[in-house]
C-alpha cells in the first residue's frame, strides 16, 4: 500500500497528476496519502450495496485486492476461473435484480471473463465487471499482458469506462450501475490501471438513485383494451422483462380474468403458475411445438415484457400477419415480424390493471384448452417409465416431485435444456434459470453457488450435461470452501447431445461429437463433496432427496437415453405437417367467405 507521497513521486504520470491537480484545484491541501482510489472504488461499490465480489487476485489488482480486504460490508469470492466468477455475477445480478460484480486481473484474466459478461449483457442480467490493467505509462508500448480492454468489452456491454483520475471514480461507479440497471439491464465494465489504483484520492460516494416507474398513456391503454376486447382469439406471450418488473401477479389476473391463454419463453418460466388453466407453458424450442397451434389459432397477440433475443419472432410469427400489442417498460425492439398496432410502455402491473379495468370477455378459450389438454398428456405419459438410460422426461418429472415452489433449478446449456424449457414447469417466477439470449454452456456450477448465496435456504439444483459439467466443474471446490451446498444432477450421454440432435436432423449422422467422462462420483468424491451414481430409474428420487440433506455440494450422475431427441423431432415434424394442413383449411375458407 502506498503510504507516503515519497514513494508516490517514483511514478512520473503520478507525479505530474499531482502537480496539476494542485494547480488547478483538483487535489486540495493537506492530501490523504492513506486512501487510494482503490479504496475509493471499494467506497463506491458499498454505497451502491454490493455484498459479494467474484474473481480471482492478480499482479495488477494488489491495490484492489487490498481495499476489498479492509471492507466490513463485501465478501470475496475467489473462484477457480474467471469465467466461473462471471457467471457467479450473472446469476446473482438475474435473481436479486442487483448488480452482481466480478473481478479479474489484465490479459488472460481478464478476457476469460468474456463469456459470462456477454452471457449477462444478452439474457438481462446486471453485471459490473472490473479489470486490473497496466499502468498508463505503458498503454503506448508493447506492454506484457496488455490488451485494450475498454475495446474488448465494448461490443458486449452497455458501457466500458477506464479509470485515469482519481476524482472520477465516484461518477464512473454511479453511472455504470445506473446503466447495468436500467432496463433493459446488462453489464458494464470499469478498467483500472494499476498506477492510478495506488494514487490518493479525494471524493465521496455517490448516492445510490433509484429510478421511478414510468406511467402509460391514456390513449395506449384505451387502445389496448378496445382491441383486446374485440380479439376473438387473443394470445399473451410474456418475456423476462417481465419477470424483472414484478409483473407476475398481474399477468396471471390479468389472463385469468379475462380468460386469454398464457405462452411464456424459457426465460419467462414461473411469470403464471405453471397449473393455472390459462398458462400454455413454454415456447421457444427449435421445433414446432403444439404451442404454435396455438399461436395458428391467434389473431392477437399481447407481447408482455417481450425480448426478441429470447424467442425470435420468426419462430410464432413466420408469415408476419399477427395482430400485435406490446406492454412493456420501454418500446419494442425493430424487427419486420413484431410491429405492434399498439405500444403500451410503462409499468406492466399498472398498465395490466389499467387494461383489465377498461376490457370485456367472458369467451372461453376452447381451442387453446383443448391444445393444452394434449400438451399435458404428452407430459405426463412418462411420469412412469421405467426405462434405463432414464428418458429426459422422467427425469424431470422426478425432479419436479422433489423440488418444492420456492426452489431453484439452474439448466446448463445442451439437449438437456430443450426438456427442460419443454418439461419442468415452474409455479413462481425465477425458479428455473435458462439462458437463452447468449445461451452459454459452463453456467449452471457457477449459478448454484451464487444462487445458494442468494437464498441459503432454498434447495438449489443445478442440470447440466457432461459437457457443460466439465467445463466448470472446477467450482464446486469454491463452492466447497464457502459451504455453498447445492446439487448437481449431470444428464451423462457422453457426448454433446444438442450438437448430435442437430447433425442428426441434418445430415443424419454425427460426427466428432463423442468423448470418455471421468468417473464422476469418484471425481467428486475427491474433491471433498459427495458423489451418487443412478443405476435404475427408481433411484433418482430417493437419491435426490439424500442429496439435499448433504452439507457439502452433492454431484448425481444419470445416464440419459437421448434417443429421444429424435423421436421428439420426428413427432413434431408429423405435428408441424398437421399445422400447416390446418392453416390451409383456413385459408381457403377464409377466401370461400370473401367471395
Amino acid at each position: 500500500m502506498v503510504k507516503n507521497e515519497a514513494e508516490l513521486q517514483n511514478d512520473e504520470y503520478i507525479r505530474r497528476y499531482l502537480e496539476i491537480s494542485k494547480q488547478t484545484g483538483v487535489v486540495s491541501e493537506p492530501m490523504d496519502f492513506e486512501r487510494t482510489t482503490a479504496d475509493l472504488l471499494v467506497e463506491c461499490l458499498e454505497q451502491e450495496g454490493v455484498k459479494y465480489i467474484f474473481g480471482i487476485p492478480g499482479e495488477e489488482n494488489l491495490d484492489l485486492m487490498n481495499a476489498i480486504e479492509k471492507s466490513s460490508i463485501i465478501k470475496f469470492i475467489t473462484t477457480r476461473h474467471e469465467q466461473g466468477a462471471a457467471f457467479m455475477a450473472d446469476v446473482y445480478g438475474r435473481l436479486t435484480g442487483k448488480t452482481g460484480v466480478c473481478l479479474s486481473t489484465l490479459g488472460p484474466g481478464a478476457t476469460n471473463l468474456v463469456t459470462g459478461v456477454a452471457d449477462a449483457n444478452l439474457d438481462g442480467a446486471p453485471v459490473l465487471a472490473i479489470t486490473g490493467q497496466v499502468a498508463t505509462d505503458r498503454m503506448h508500448l508493447t506492454a506484457h499482458q496488455y490488451l485494450d480492454l475498454e475495446k474488448v468489452f465494448e461490443p458486449i456491454t452497455k458501457r466500458t469506462k477506464q479509470i485515469l483520475r482519481p476524482d472520477t471514480v465516484p461518477e464512473i461507479v454511479r453511472i455504470a450501475f445506473k446503466y447495468a440497471e436500467s432496463e433493459k439491464p446488462g453489464a458494464v465494465h470499469i478498467d483500472l490501471p494499476d498506477n492510478i489504483a495506488k494514487m490518493p484520492a479525494q471524493g465521496t460516494p455517490m448516492n445510490k438513485v433509484v429510478p421511478q416507474k414510468g406511467i402509460a398513456s391514456f390513449q395506449s391503454i384505451e387502445r389496448a383494451a378496445r382491441r383486446i376486447s374485440n380479439a376473438k382469439r387473443p394470445l399473451i406471450l410474456v418475456g423476462s422483462s417481465a419477470i424483472r418488473d414484478g409483473a407476475a401477479q398481474a399477468v396471471t389476473e390479468f389472463a385469468t380474468e379475462l380468460r386469454i391463454p398464457v405462452v411464456n419463453t424459457m426465460m419467462a418460466k414461473g411469470i403464471i403458475p405453471f397449473d393455472n388453466p390459462y398458462s400454455m407453458w413454454t415456447v421457444g424450442i427449435p421445433q414446432k411445438d403444439y404451442i404454435n397451434q396455438i399461436f395458428d389459432e391467434a389473431d392477437l397477440i399481447i407481447g408482455i415484457g417481450y425480448d426478441i433475443v429470447e424467442c425470435f419472432p420468426r419462430k410464432w410469427n413466420p408469415d408476419n400477419s399477427h395482430k400485435i400489442i406490446h406492454i412493456g417498460s420501454e418500446s419494442a425492439h425493430i424487427n419486420k415480424r413484431y410491429e405492434p398496432e399498439v405500444q403500451v410502455l410503462g409499468d406492466m402491473s399498472d398498465s395490466l390493471y389499467e387494461i383489465l379495468r377498461r376490457s370485456e370477455r367472458e369467451t372461453e378459450p376452447d381451442y387453446a384448452l383443448e391444445i393444452k389438454a394434449k400438451i399435458q398428456a404428452d407430459h405426463d405419459q412418462y411420469e412412469n417409465d421405467d426405462a434405463f438410460p432414464m428418458k429426459p422426461q422422467r427425469i424431470l418429472h422426478d425432479v419436479r416431485k422433489v423440488m418444492g415452489p420456492d426452489d431453484i433449478l439452474i439448466s446448463d446449456v445442451g439437449a438437456h435444456k430443450m426438456w427442460v424449457a419443454r418439461h419442468y414447469n415452474c409455479y413462481k417466477p425465477n425458479t428455473c434459470i435458462i439462458s437463452n439470449g447468449f445461451a452459454s454452456m459452463g453456467i449452471s456450477i457457477p449459478g448454484g453457488v451464487a444462487a445458494k448465496l442468494v437464498h441459503p435456504d432454498r434447495k438449489i439444483l443445478a442440470v447440466t450435461g457432461d459437457g457443460g459439467f466439465m467445463m466448470n466443474m472446477q467450482e464446486l471446490e469454491t463452492a466447497l470452501r464457502i459451504g455453498s451446498n447445492f446439487v448437481t444432477l449431470i444428464l451423462n450421454d457422453s457426448g454433446y447431445g444438442l450438437i448430435k440432435w442437430k447433425q442428426r436432423e441434418h445430415f443424419g449422422k454425427t460426427c466428432y461429437t463423442d468423448f470418455t467422462n471421468p468417473d464422476f462420483v469418484a471425481l467428486t468424491n475427491a474433491m471433498g463433496g459427495k458423489g451418487y451414481r443412478v443405476e435404475k430409474a427408481d433411484d433418482l428420487i430417493p437419491i435426490l432427496e439424500d442429496a439435499f440433506k448433504q452439507d457439502v455440494p452433492a454431484v448425481i450422475d444419470c445416464r440419459v437415453d437421448y434417443n429421444e431427441n429424435m423421436k421428439l423431432s420426428a413427432q413434431l415434424a408429423e405435428l408441424a405437417q398437421e399445422q400447416e394442413s390446418m392453416k390451409e383449411e383456413r385459408k381457403k375458407a377464409n377466401q370461400e367467405e370473401e367471395k
